[in-house]
């Protein structure tokens, strides 16, 4: 080995390609036997890097900005055309989300910290959740000291998550090492009981690259998969093998962070429902659309009532209001929806909220690309925002024809989930 090293250290040169080389070469040294075959293949520099740096082209004026500005637009438009396959997606989702809450969570390669820059990033994440998956469900699990607990357990509050997520920015205190096992076992226990047509998922933020386990975790991954629970991991330090076989057998992803941005954006790839697999269950759900009812405070029978959401609330007055929403079906009272009754089990939702969910069944289909140059130039304006299309590439409509910038193509696509011209001309009618 110490031959090998003198003999690559003589050919470093100057130039920062001979740099890269010699890096490349001494990393291809390591000995092999320190990782199996299949992950050797996989890891290994050799063959498998990319010249990043030759992506990048000068100008005439010397400037990089045209280029930046194409790698920009290519991964935009690559985002469009991959989340709009058409795949059948898991619609009724059953997440739960397990946060690191280890002494490595106070590293301040994130500001200020890795776990309160982990809380403010999951908020939003729950709301952008929530706001896509209206009738689905998320529960929030914390692990350290080689303990697991449930910050919340299981629901379709969004207010809820968040209340919890600004408390734990507060009283959280990071120490010990996290129990990937206990998390996923605690996880495991409630998403086994969920029907088989939903999908069963569980999303690991691990900042630590230890874990301490009670049990073997391969047995619990073997667990996992014979139930269909799908894990994805998002690492902030850096990959781990358990992490990896994990994901693998389970069918999740497995990410590693590059900055804060980065990790937004990982975690933002959850929102969309996951495909669903081959072998799932597909059966009719019965759902109540509970309208709601508000007693008036002349009628002298009307009496403030408790919501079924807040039995489980400490405080004496939690819930307690002259209307709701009540269940179609045992005429149970909550006060917000989408709900499952816990008297009879009856899922209740309103109709937006299936409204909502209604675009993973039919996505909008990605527009035409073309040139700019083909359009007439009075017409090179997009229809939606009305600016000038300064892009080499403008987006049509199939349906309608209509042209589009690339901003309001994403946008579209992302958040809008249809034409605002095609339903312009049919509202027109």
């Amino acid at each position: 080995m110490t031959k090998l090293w003198q003999r690559s250290c003589l050919s470093v040169c100057v130039d920062k390609q001979s740099c890269f080389r010699v890096i490349l070469r001494l990393l291809t040294l390591w000995p092999s036997d320190v990782m199996d075959e299949e992950t050797e293949r996989a890891k290994r520099w050799e063959g498998g890097y990319e010249r990043t740096w030759e992506v990048l082209r000068e100008d005439e004026s010397g400037s990089l900005r045209a280029s930046v500005e194409e790698i920009l637009f290519q991964s935009k438009r690559k985002r469009v055309i991959k989340s709009h396959e058409q795949v059948r997606l898991g619609m009724m989702r059953h997440l739960y989300v397990v946060i690191d809450c280890s002494r490595t969570m106070e590293d301040q390669d994130l500001k200020p910290n890795r776990l309160t820059s982990t809380l403010k990033l999951m908020e939003a994440f729950v709301d952008e959740y929530f706001d896509q998956n209206p009738i689905s469900q998320v529960g929030i699990i914390t692990t350290k000291n080689k303990r697991a607990e449930k910050l919340t357990d299981l629901a379709g509050n969004p207010k809820k998550h968040i209340a919890a997520l600004k408390k734990a920015v507060v009283d959280t205190v990071c120490g010990g090492e996290p129990s990937l096992y206990n998390a996923l076992n605690l996880a495991l226990q409630s998403l086994k009981h969920m029907p088989g047509h939903t999908s069963r998922e569980i999303l690991i933020v691990l900042s630590s690259l230890t874990t301490c386990d009670p049990a073997n975790i391969y047995e619990l991954i073997k667990t996992l998969t014979s139930l269909k629970v799908r894990v994805s991991v998002i690492g902030l330090s850096a990959e781990v093998r358990v992490c990896t076989v994990l994901t693998r057998e389970t069918g999740g992803l497995y990410h590693v962070i590059l900055d804060e941005s980065h990790f937004k954006d990982l975690l933002m790839m959850h929102v969309k429902p996951p495909p669903a697999s081959s072998s799932s269950e597909c059966s009719l759900i019965r759902m109540g659309f509970p309208q709601h009812a508000i007693a008036s405070p002349t009628d002298q029978d009307a009496k403030p009532s408790f919501s079924m959401s807040h039995l489980d609330s400490s405080s004496s007055d939690a819930g307690l209001s002259l209307g709701g929403y009540f269940c179609p079906q045992c005429h149970a009272k909550y006060t917000e929806l989408p709900v499952e009754c816990k008297v009879c089990g009856l899922t209740l939702v309103s109709a937006p909220h299936l409204a909502r969910s209604f675009h993973h069944l039919f996505p909008l289909q990605a527009f035409t690309e073309s040139p700019v140059e083909e359009l007439q130039q009075g017409d090179r304006f997009c229809q939606a925002c009305q600016g000038e299309l300064k892009d080499k590439f403008t987006f049509t409509c199939p349906s309608c024809r209509s042209v589009f910038c690339v901003e309001c193509d994403l946008f579209i696509h992302d958040a809008l989930h249809c034409c605002p011209c095609c339903i312009h001309t049919h509202t027109a009618r």
